[in-house]
Order: C-alpha cells, then structure tokens, then sequence
C-alpha cells in the first residue's frame, strides 16, 4: 500500500472520528459543565481518549487543552492511551495486596506482554474473601469476570486463556 493511500485512509478515519465528536458535542452542546458526560461519550465510542480528539474538544468548548487533560487523568474512568481487547484489572486492595496481588500482577504483565491485553492495578472490588483477585473486562463486550484466590500459575494459566480468544 502506497503512502498515499494510506494518507487517504488515515484521513477518512479522522474525518470519521470528527464528525462523532461534533455529534456527541451537539447532543451535550458546547458548554465547559458537559465535559465529563461528552468525554464518556467519546471513550464509549472509541475506547479511550485520543490526544487530537481531545484538542477538537478544546477548541469546540473553548476549554484549555491542559484542563482537559487534567479531568482526564484525574478520573480513573477515562483512558488516555488504546487498550488491548481485555483489560486485566488487579486489585491492590489491603486484603488482596497481603495476599499477594503484586506478584499477580507482576505475572499478568508478563505473560501478556505480547498479546492485545491490558494489565492494570486497580482499587478494592469487594471480593475480601477471594484475594488476590482479577476482574477481566472485555473490550468488545463489555463482559466482566472475576477472578479469585490466585497465585501465579492461576495467572499466567488465565492469560492463556483470554489470549487464545483474541482475534489475530
């Protein structure tokens, strides 16, 4: 493939991803008060916050791109950088961190290093009684599954697992 039809296809997508971005801005309307909802809007479309999509939000709201950033990175909802097909969330609650939780995660990491995963620590689930615990989050789905009373084997046997379902 030429660079010229790539440059045609990468402007496609962009045109593409505007045009989503002025339709949820629409639908919100371009008031600095919407910032959270139409960032969610956008995540839920593209699955995490693009840098230029976010300076299109800047310029439609008249909101610097620096608070932009800063909503962004403070909430730990928004993601500012892609994420793989699943998301392996480990808690690093007390229960489950005394347990063990950052070799699983240690393990996690290293098992899917090659594989569109995402590994990442995340706050306390309520799961207590099954530390150290994983949520999987599937990307496509939405689907979540939990995870309980793992060591390292369990975790490199689970990323095993979800990294055969991946499309290649």
């Amino acid at each position: 493939m030429s660079r010229v039809e790539i440059s045609k296809i990468e402007y496609a997508i962009e045109t593409d991803v505007l045009r989503l971005v002025e339709t949820i801005i629409s639908k919100h309307g371009c008031n600095r008060s919407k910032l959270i909802p139409i960032l969610q809007d956008i995540q839920n479309e593209l699955k995490y916050l693009p840098r230029k999509v976010l300076e299109v939000v800047s310029s439609k709201l008249g909101v610097p791109i620096s608070d932009i950033i800063s909503v962004a990175s403070f909430y730990h909802q928004f993601r500012l950088e892609p994420v793989g097909e699943y998301v392996f969330q480990v808690c690093f609650g007390t229960a489950c961190y005394l347990r063990g939780a950052s070799n699983v995660y240690e393990a996690l990491k290293l098992a899917t290093s090659k594989v569109s995963i995402t590994v990442e620590k995340a706050r306390c689930f309520g799961c207590c009684s099954l530390a150290p615990v994983v949520m999987v989050i599937s990307t496509r789905t939405g689907e979540k599954y939990i995870h309980g009373r793992l060591n390292t084997n369990d975790a490199r046997k689970i990323a095993l697992k979800y990294s055969a379902t991946i499309r290649k």
